[in-house]
Protein backbone atom coordinates (compact mmCIF):
# COMPACT_ATOMS: atom_id res chain seq x y z
CA UNK A 1 0.00 0.00 0.00
CA UNK A 2 2.73 2.17 1.08
CA UNK A 3 4.40 1.29 -2.71
CA UNK A 4 1.28 2.42 -4.50
CA UNK A 5 1.28 6.15 -3.06
CA UNK A 6 4.70 6.20 -3.93
CA UNK A 7 4.33 5.36 -7.45
CA UNK A 8 1.08 7.18 -8.31
CA UNK A 9 3.22 10.57 -8.16
CA UNK A 10 6.12 9.15 -9.93
CA UNK A 11 3.98 8.12 -13.03
CA UNK A 12 1.81 11.28 -13.12
CA UNK A 13 5.47 13.20 -12.91
CA UNK A 14 6.28 10.73 -15.99
CA UNK A 15 3.48 11.81 -18.03
CA UNK A 16 4.15 15.11 -17.92
CA UNK A 17 7.59 15.03 -19.18
CA UNK A 18 6.62 13.23 -22.40
CA UNK A 19 4.58 15.05 -24.88
CA UNK A 20 3.60 13.13 -27.99
CA UNK A 21 3.31 15.03 -30.92
CA UNK A 22 1.47 14.29 -34.68
CA UNK A 23 3.14 16.14 -37.61
CA UNK A 24 2.58 14.89 -41.31
CA UNK A 25 5.39 13.23 -43.06
CA UNK A 26 6.16 15.88 -45.74
CA UNK A 27 6.69 18.52 -42.40
CA UNK A 28 9.32 15.76 -40.88
CA UNK A 29 11.25 15.06 -43.33
CA UNK A 30 12.46 18.69 -44.15
CA UNK A 31 14.26 17.69 -40.87
CA UNK A 32 12.70 20.22 -38.53
CA UNK A 33 11.57 18.03 -35.85
CA UNK A 34 15.88 17.14 -35.48
CA UNK A 35 16.56 20.63 -35.15
CA UNK A 36 14.08 21.87 -32.77
CA UNK A 37 12.69 18.87 -30.37
CA UNK A 38 16.34 18.47 -28.47
CA UNK A 39 17.33 21.90 -28.57
CA UNK A 40 13.23 22.10 -26.48
CA UNK A 41 14.36 18.54 -24.19
CA UNK A 42 18.14 19.88 -23.43
CA UNK A 43 16.23 23.69 -22.10
CA UNK A 44 13.30 21.89 -20.41
CA UNK A 45 13.64 18.26 -19.84
CA UNK A 46 10.80 17.30 -21.28
CA UNK A 47 10.81 14.95 -24.24
CA UNK A 48 9.04 14.69 -27.50
CA UNK A 49 8.08 11.77 -28.98
CA UNK A 50 6.35 11.64 -32.20
CA UNK A 51 3.80 9.11 -33.43
CA UNK A 52 2.05 7.95 -35.89
CA UNK A 53 -2.12 9.29 -35.76
CA UNK A 54 -3.17 12.65 -34.26
CA UNK A 55 -5.39 10.10 -32.19
CA UNK A 56 -2.34 9.06 -30.29
CA UNK A 57 -0.93 12.65 -29.82
CA UNK A 58 -1.10 14.89 -27.55
CA UNK A 59 -0.57 17.70 -29.83
CA UNK A 60 -0.96 17.49 -33.47
CA UNK A 61 0.68 20.18 -36.61
CA UNK A 62 -1.83 20.52 -39.32
CA UNK A 63 -4.25 22.64 -40.73
CA UNK A 64 -6.16 23.89 -38.01
CA UNK A 65 -5.12 25.36 -34.48
CA UNK A 66 -2.31 27.87 -33.32
CA UNK A 67 -0.24 29.39 -36.21
CA UNK A 68 3.15 28.27 -36.13
CA UNK A 69 4.71 29.20 -38.95
CA UNK A 70 4.57 28.84 -42.59
CA UNK A 71 5.83 27.11 -45.59
CA UNK A 72 5.55 28.36 -48.82
CA UNK A 73 1.68 28.95 -48.75
CA UNK A 74 1.00 26.60 -46.44
CA UNK A 75 0.79 27.46 -43.34
CA UNK A 76 1.58 25.40 -39.90
CA UNK A 77 -0.47 25.42 -36.85
CA UNK A 78 -0.95 23.54 -34.06
CA UNK A 79 -4.14 22.02 -31.72
CA UNK A 80 -3.80 20.47 -28.22
CA UNK A 81 -6.12 17.86 -26.90
CA UNK A 82 -8.58 18.88 -24.30
CA UNK A 83 -6.84 19.75 -20.71
CA UNK A 84 -3.24 19.41 -22.00
CA UNK A 85 -0.88 18.22 -19.40
CA UNK A 86 1.78 20.57 -17.96
CA UNK A 87 4.33 19.16 -20.04
CA UNK A 88 2.45 19.79 -23.64
CA UNK A 89 1.00 23.18 -22.15
CA UNK A 90 5.20 24.00 -21.70
CA UNK A 91 6.02 23.07 -25.27
CA UNK A 92 3.02 24.62 -26.28
CA UNK A 93 4.42 28.22 -24.85
CA UNK A 94 7.59 27.35 -26.05
CA UNK A 95 6.88 26.70 -29.54
CA UNK A 96 4.44 29.52 -29.69
CA UNK A 97 7.35 32.31 -27.29
CA UNK A 98 10.70 34.01 -28.31
CA UNK A 99 12.91 31.32 -27.67
CA UNK A 100 10.64 28.73 -30.30
CA UNK A 101 9.79 31.04 -32.91
CA UNK A 102 13.39 31.94 -33.08
CA UNK A 103 14.71 28.01 -33.10
CA UNK A 104 11.80 27.13 -36.08
CA UNK A 105 13.01 30.42 -37.80
CA UNK A 106 16.23 29.68 -37.60
CA UNK A 107 16.21 26.42 -39.32
CA UNK A 108 17.94 26.61 -42.49
CA UNK A 109 19.03 23.59 -44.07
CA UNK A 110 21.15 24.61 -46.69
CA UNK A 111 21.42 28.02 -45.67
CA UNK A 112 18.24 29.59 -46.23
CA UNK A 113 15.88 29.68 -43.42
CA UNK A 114 13.30 27.33 -44.64
CA UNK A 115 10.48 28.53 -42.55
CA UNK A 116 8.81 32.11 -42.02
CA UNK A 117 7.02 33.30 -39.46
CA UNK A 118 3.33 32.96 -39.95
CA UNK A 119 1.70 35.61 -42.41
CA UNK A 120 -1.02 37.85 -40.06
CA UNK A 121 -4.52 37.34 -41.64
CA UNK A 122 -6.15 40.72 -42.43
CA UNK A 123 -8.94 40.81 -40.00
CA UNK A 124 -12.19 41.81 -42.03
CA UNK A 125 -13.78 44.59 -41.61
CA UNK A 126 -17.03 44.66 -40.09
CA UNK A 127 -19.49 46.80 -40.68
CA UNK A 128 -22.47 47.05 -38.62
CA UNK A 129 -26.07 47.59 -40.11
CA UNK A 130 -28.56 49.36 -38.57
CA UNK A 131 -32.12 48.24 -38.69
CA UNK A 132 -33.88 52.32 -38.02
CA UNK A 133 -34.02 55.05 -40.78
CA UNK A 134 -31.72 57.40 -39.98
CA UNK A 135 -33.45 60.48 -41.69
CA UNK A 136 -36.40 59.36 -39.29
CA UNK A 137 -33.75 59.24 -36.58
CA UNK A 138 -32.66 62.74 -36.80
CA UNK A 139 -36.07 64.02 -37.04
CA UNK A 140 -36.42 62.38 -33.72
CA UNK A 141 -33.76 63.43 -31.87
CA UNK A 142 -34.10 66.94 -32.65
CA UNK A 143 -37.54 66.93 -31.68
CA UNK A 144 -37.34 64.48 -28.38
CA UNK A 145 -34.00 64.87 -27.53
CA UNK A 146 -32.07 68.17 -28.71
CA UNK A 147 -33.69 70.15 -26.13
CA UNK A 148 -31.60 68.98 -23.78
CA UNK A 149 -28.64 67.15 -25.87
CA UNK A 150 -26.82 68.31 -29.09
CA UNK A 151 -28.13 65.84 -31.79
CA UNK A 152 -25.88 67.61 -34.61
CA UNK A 153 -23.82 70.70 -35.27
CA UNK A 154 -26.33 73.39 -35.10
CA UNK A 155 -27.59 72.29 -31.77
CA UNK A 156 -24.21 72.47 -30.19
CA UNK A 157 -25.15 76.26 -28.54
CA UNK A 158 -28.09 75.43 -27.58
CA UNK A 159 -27.58 72.22 -25.41
CA UNK A 160 -27.32 71.97 -21.68
CA UNK A 161 -24.03 72.09 -20.64
CA UNK A 162 -23.93 69.47 -18.08
CA UNK A 163 -25.86 66.79 -20.69
CA UNK A 164 -23.32 65.07 -23.57
CA UNK A 165 -23.78 65.47 -27.07
CA UNK A 166 -24.56 62.84 -29.47
CA UNK A 167 -21.06 63.31 -30.51
CA UNK A 168 -19.51 62.41 -27.53
CA UNK A 169 -21.90 59.93 -26.77
CA UNK A 170 -20.45 58.34 -30.07
CA UNK A 171 -17.38 58.16 -28.13
CA UNK A 172 -17.92 55.42 -25.84
CA UNK A 173 -17.63 51.66 -27.18
CA UNK A 174 -21.25 50.78 -25.36
CA UNK A 175 -23.11 53.97 -27.26
CA UNK A 176 -25.73 51.83 -28.91
CA UNK A 177 -26.80 50.87 -25.57
CA UNK A 178 -26.90 53.59 -23.73
CA UNK A 179 -29.08 55.20 -26.35
CA UNK A 180 -31.18 51.73 -26.60
CA UNK A 181 -31.33 51.86 -22.56
CA UNK A 182 -31.69 55.47 -21.99
CA UNK A 183 -34.88 55.46 -20.70
CA UNK A 184 -34.22 53.74 -17.47
CA UNK A 185 -31.27 55.73 -17.04
CA UNK A 186 -31.10 58.77 -15.10
CA UNK A 187 -32.70 61.72 -15.71
CA UNK A 188 -34.59 60.28 -18.17
CA UNK A 189 -36.29 57.83 -16.68
CA UNK A 190 -38.81 59.92 -14.69
CA UNK A 191 -40.31 61.85 -17.63
CA UNK A 192 -39.86 59.22 -20.69
CA UNK A 193 -42.65 56.66 -21.59
CA UNK A 194 -41.57 54.18 -24.45
CA UNK A 195 -44.65 52.45 -26.05
CA UNK A 196 -45.50 48.83 -25.18
CA UNK A 197 -42.09 48.67 -22.28
CA UNK A 198 -42.22 51.43 -19.74
CA UNK A 199 -45.17 51.39 -16.89
CA UNK A 200 -47.11 54.47 -17.34
CA UNK A 201 -46.21 57.58 -15.01
CA UNK A 202 -48.31 57.31 -11.61
CA UNK A 203 -50.87 59.19 -10.86
CA UNK A 204 -49.00 60.95 -7.98
CA UNK A 205 -45.81 61.16 -9.82
CA UNK A 206 -46.05 63.26 -12.92
CA UNK A 207 -43.52 64.13 -14.74
CA UNK A 208 -41.77 67.36 -13.76
CA UNK A 209 -41.09 68.57 -17.28
CA UNK A 210 -42.65 67.81 -20.27
CA UNK A 211 -42.88 64.35 -20.77
CA UNK A 212 -40.64 62.34 -24.20
CA UNK A 213 -43.13 59.60 -25.47
CA UNK A 214 -41.32 57.23 -28.30
CA UNK A 215 -41.62 54.10 -29.58
CA UNK A 216 -39.28 50.99 -29.95
CA UNK A 217 -38.86 51.93 -33.80
CA UNK A 218 -38.27 55.53 -33.09
CA UNK A 219 -35.17 54.47 -31.03
CA UNK A 220 -33.96 52.28 -33.78
CA UNK A 221 -34.35 55.36 -36.15
CA UNK A 222 -32.43 57.18 -33.73
CA UNK A 223 -29.25 54.47 -32.93
CA UNK A 224 -29.12 54.57 -37.07
CA UNK A 225 -28.82 58.52 -37.06
CA UNK A 226 -26.20 58.14 -34.54
CA UNK A 227 -24.56 55.81 -35.90
CA UNK A 228 -24.01 58.29 -39.22
CA UNK A 229 -22.07 60.95 -36.26
CA UNK A 230 -18.16 60.89 -35.69
CA UNK A 231 -17.10 60.69 -32.24
CA UNK A 232 -16.26 63.99 -30.95
CA UNK A 233 -12.43 64.78 -30.67
CA UNK A 234 -11.79 64.74 -26.75
CA UNK A 235 -7.73 64.91 -27.06
CA UNK A 236 -5.82 63.74 -24.31
CA UNK A 237 -7.19 62.16 -20.93
CA UNK A 238 -7.11 64.58 -18.11
CA UNK A 239 -4.19 64.22 -15.58
CA UNK A 240 -5.44 65.30 -11.92
CA UNK A 241 -2.50 67.01 -9.76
Amino acid sequence: MIWILVCLPLGAWADDRLVRLYAPVELIETGVMRHILPRFTLKTQVRVELVASPDQADMAWGTDGVALFQHGEMIWQMALQDAPHAGTARFADWLSGEVGQRTILGFAPEGTPLFLAPAKVAEAEIKIEYDGDPKAGFTSAKTKCGRCHAVDDGGRMNDIGSTPSFFVLRVFENWEDRILSFYVLRPHRPFTQIKGVTEPFAINAPPAIKPIEMTLDELDDVVAYVATLEAAELGAPLVHQ
